[in-house]
């Protein structure tokens, strides 16, 4: 049986003694890490080859960590991105999020926690990875299919073992976890999800994450698939409950 290759993980943080301490934890669990010390060479680093995981600090000199992540997502849509923060705000999380990060660790933290969270973040990948690659559109009630493997709603076309998205004939690009959000929601017309059963849907049973995570990637795939974001037709809000993908196909 042929092992599996180390996962390889980019830790851009200036702080030197916290990004060495990263690099050995990540390194003693089989991973392949490397280090940017500064958001410069980190998005150097990004350009040149591809990443399974970043560990991206928000505060960091030359390129910042918030324009490095939005980079980031779009060079790379599938890199998992764990945002490192020493501020505690609300504010600093969702700018995280809304940039892209799958999740965030506010410092201090311990190697325990990056541990478990990196580790969190790598099952649900591969189990929404195995999910949605056995995925028909003959498994989502109420959807139109066209060659077994689509989920069609008006002029959007969602190709589901090629993972694309188009609407009106062009092509959108979406991240992995705003590409499996839209696939929970499509499969499903007419249903309303709350934001903690979109959270274990779409981010793994336990997971803890904060609630605006949902709302972020929610507000990206509007800007991305809708022609009207403050007035969609595709990702409805359901005042005081959730979201529902509308079951109206014309």
């Amino acid at each position: 049986m042929q092992a599996k290759a180390p996962r390889k993980i980019l830790v851009v943080e200036d702080a030197a003694d916290i990004a060495k301490l990263v690099q050995l934890h990540l390194c003693d669990a089989g991973c392949e890490v490397e280090i940017a010390s500064d958001g410069t060479i980190g998005l150097e680093k990004i350009l040149a080859r591809s990443y399974d995981l970043v560990v991206l600090d928000l505060m960091l000199p030359g390129v910042d960590g918030l324009e490095l992540c939005r980079r980031l997502r779009a060079q790379a849509p599938d890199t998992l991105i764990l945002m490192l923060t020493s501020k505690g705000t609300e504010l600093d999380r969702v700018l995280g999020l809304e940039m892209g990060a799958d999740d965030y660790l506010t410092k201090p933290f311990s190697m325990r926690e990056l541990m478990a969270r990196v580790k969190a973040l790598f099952r649900r990948n591969e189990a929404h990875a195995a999910a949605n690659g056995n995925s028909r559109a003959t498994d989502c009630p109420g959807a139109k299919s066209s060659g077994g493997e689509t989920v069609c709603s008006g002029d959007l076309l969602i190709e589901i073992a090629k993972r694309k998205v188009t609407v009106d004939g062009e092509v959108v690009n979406l991240t992995a976890k705003e590409f499996d959000l839209l696939h929970q929601f499509a499969c499903h017309p007419g249903r309303v999800y709350t934001r903690t059963q979109l959270l274990d849907g779409v981010w793994g049973m336990g997971y803890e994450g904060y609630e605006h995570t949902v709302n972020s990637h929610i507000n990206r795939l509007r800007t991305k698939i809708e022609k009207d974001p403050a007035h969609p037709r595709y990702l409805l809000t359901v005042w005081g409950v959730g979201y529902k993908f509308t079951d109206d196909n014309s």
